[in-house]
């Protein structure tokens, strides 16, 4: 992969990550004014807080769960693209060993 192309790939993967970053704190400030005190690993799991059976957070849930979808895609598309040998990177620009 040229350098053109690695920067255009590394600046779609930033701009994924910092949407993952503001759905989850949607998420979060949703859950919190439905339930105040939530953590974020108790919105890991939902179906322990009833209160949190509400459709406006379902939909901003599976809103980050789509972005989620689409890193994951693209970053599992970039080893097709790094015809130069060179390792795929992870949601850190970190070099993933496992190329994904």
């Amino acid at each position: 992969m040229d350098a053109d192309a690695r920067a255009l790939l590394d600046r779609i993967l930033a701009l994924v990550a910092t949407m993952e970053e503001q759905q989850k704190t949607k998420v979060i400030d949703l859950a919190r004014r439905l339930k105040p005190g939530l953590t974020a690993e108790d919105i890991r799991n939902p179906h322990d807080f009833p209160d949190l059976d509400d459709p406006d957070w379902h939909f901003v849930d599976g809103q980050l769960t789509g972005i989620q979808s689409v890193g994951f895609a693209i970053r599992s598309m970039s080893r097709d693209l790094l015809l130069d040998g060179g390792q795929a990177r992870d949601e850190d620009g970190e070099e993933d060993p496992e190329g994904a």
